[in-house]
């Protein structure tokens, strides 16, 4: 029987490149978004991949989602907690508004993914947790204080899901992307990308969706069962930890 996976944010960017390579190696696969119905339900049209909507920032949305999903498709395998959003502003402008929303959907959102699939996780003794973090996670970025602070949290979380989860056969690791090729970041002006951006990247280009969901795809496969608490930093040589 096919493993059931859940990609949050699921079904644009980086996610959507994830949701399609899991569904390729095999898995059913459940993506989330947050508000553009339109974008999911092309998605779904092109891919055939169920798309679930609701909020990761509130936990009562995720769990009930979450216990849709599993009714539809069976117990979740594999998790893989990318929503994220970005309220960029210099720290001196940030807004107590701004600081909330990032921290509530891209630190508590990964709570709110992977603790209501915890238990069932455990009482299976299998489980893989993937989050995706951030270059800007490890290194900090101008005007990104609260989305830089909750990419390095997630870092946290999964190197201490690791330790609780590896004796129930629970894996958890994380993979940093650096400036990626989405939609998002190919909408900044071209003489930004060709002069600013591109030029502090050593291999020269920006990486591809589908090179992050190739990590994630590892880390989700029985092959990396040994693999936990670690994290993939996929950015071109911009940044070494």
């Amino acid at each position: 029987m096919a493993r059931v996976a859940l990609v949050t944010g699921g079904s644009r960017g980086i996610g959507e490149a994830i949701s399609k390579r899991l569904k390729a190696d095999g898995y059913e696969v459940a993506a989330t978004y947050a508000g553009n119905d339109e974008a999911a339900a092309a998605f779904t049209k092109e891919t055939g991949i169920k798309t679930y909507k609701w909020n990761v920032a509130d936990y009562d949305a995720s769990k009930a989602g979450i216990e849709q999903v599993e009714a539809d498709l069976g117990p979740i395998d594999v998790v893989v907690a990318n929503a994220g959003i970005t309220r960029d502003a210099p720290f001196h402008k940030m807004t107590p508004q701004q600081w909330k929303e990032v921290i509530d959907t891209n630190l508590t959102g990964v709570f709110n993914t992977v603790h209501p699939v915890w238990p069932g996780m455990r009482g299976r003794k299998f489980g893989r947790v993937i989050v995706i973090s951030s270059i800007n996670g490890q290194k900090g970025q101008f005007a990104q204080v609260n989305y830089a602070a909750t990419k390095a949290g997630d870092l946290g979380i999964i190197k201490s899901l690791a330790q609780e989860g590896a004796r129930a056969g629970i894996t958890a690791n994380a993979v940093c992307p650096g400036y990626i090729g989405t939609e998002m970041v190919r909408a900044i002006p071209e003489k930004v990308l060709n002069e600013v951006i591109i030029p502090q990247i050593p291999a020269g280009r920006l990486g591809e969706p589908e090179e992050i969901a190739r990590c994630v795809a590892f880390l989700a496969s029985d092959d990396a069962g040994f693999i936990n608490g670690s994290t993939i930093s996929a950015n071109g040589a911009q940044f070494f930890v």
